[in-house]
C-alpha cells in the first residue's frame, strides 16, 4: 500500500514527482521527501540537467526526528551533519532521476562517479571493494542514452550488508525490475551524497527535503502527545 505519510507532491519545471513511489523490485512504497533541479555544465555553458526527488522509507522519520525536531527548515539546509544522518540512516533510499536534456550513460556515470569517489576518499572509505563497486557502475551505464524524459533510478538499501540498486526507464513510469545492484553500501551512501550532501549537486533539493522534513517530524510529535487531529 502507499505510503501511510501524507505528502504533496513536487513541481520540478515540468516533472511531477508523485507524493510516494514503488521502487523497481521493491514491495513497499517509499515517501517524497524532497525535490529539486541540477544545474550543470551542459554543451559549453550551464544549464538544467535533470529533475532530482529523493524518497525515503516511512521510518526515516522517527529515525530522524529525536535529533531534529524543532529545527528550522534554515537550520536544517545548513547542517551537514542532518543531510549526513538522511544518508546514512538504517531505512531505505530511493532516487527519481529525470533527464531535462540528453545525457550518455557514459557522461552521467563518469560524472556520478566522480563526485562519489571524493566523497569515498575524503571519509577514508575507498577500498578493493569500493573501487570494484566503481567500476560495475560504470559498466552498468555503458551501452546506455538518456534522453529527456527518460529516467535513472537508485535504491540505497541498509539491509543486510547493504546494496546499490539501479534501473532505467525510458518512458517515464516505473519498472517493475532493476537493471543492476551493486553489493557496496558506502557506494549507494556516496551517490546520495552527491546530490544532497556539503557539495552535492541539487541543493534545489536539499533545501526541499529541510522545508518538507520538519513538518513530518511535527506531525510525530503532535500525534505522539495527542495534540494532533488523527
Amino acid at each position: 500500500m502507499p505510503s501511510s505519510l501524507a505528502v504533496s507532491e513536487v513541481q520540478v519545471e515540468t516533472v511531477t514527482f508523485p507524493p510516494s513511489v514503488k521502487p523497481p523490485g521493491s514491495t513497499k512504497y517509499l515517501f517524497l521527501g524532497g525535490a529539486g533541479v541540477r544545474i550543470g555544465p551542459y554543451q559549453g555553458k550551464l544549464d538544467k540537467v535533470t529533475a532530482i526527488g529523493v524518497y525515503l522509507e516511512d521510518t526515516a522519520v522517527p529515525s530522524l526526528a529525536d535529533k531534529w525536531r524543532g529545527k528550522t527548515a534554515a537550520e536544517l539546509t545548513e547542517s551537514n551533519e542532518f543531510f549526513k544522518n538522511v544518508v546514512t540512516g538504517p531505512f531505505e533510499k530511493f532516487i527519481r532521476v529525470t533527464l531535462i536534456l540528453t545525457l550518455t550513460g557514459q557522461e552521467y556515470s563518469e560524472k556520478v562517479m566522480e563526485n562519489s569517489l571524493a566523497i569515498l576518499k575524503s571519509a577514508g572509505n575507498y577500498s578493493d571493494t569500493e573501487a570494484k563497486a566503481v567500476e560495475k557502475f560504470i559498466e552498468v551505464f555503458k551501452d546506455e542514452n538518456h534522453p529527456p524524459g527518460s529516467l535513472i533510478l537508485f535504491t540505497v538499501s541498509p539491509y543486510g550488508n547493504g546494496t546499490l540498486k539501479i534501473g532505467f526507464s525510458e518512458d517515464g513510469s516505473i519498472p517493475e525490475v532493476v537493471n543492476a545492484v551493486i553489493e557496496n553500501k558506502l557506494l549507494g551512501e556516496a551517490v546520495l551524497e552527491s546530490i544532497i550532501g556539503e557539495h552535492g549537486v541539487s541543493p534545489a533539493a536539499r533545501k526541499s527535503l529541510a522545508e518538507r522534513l520538519p513538518e513530518l517530524f511535527k506531525d510525530g510529535e503532535d500525534k505522539l502527545t495527542g495534540n494532533g487531529n488523527a
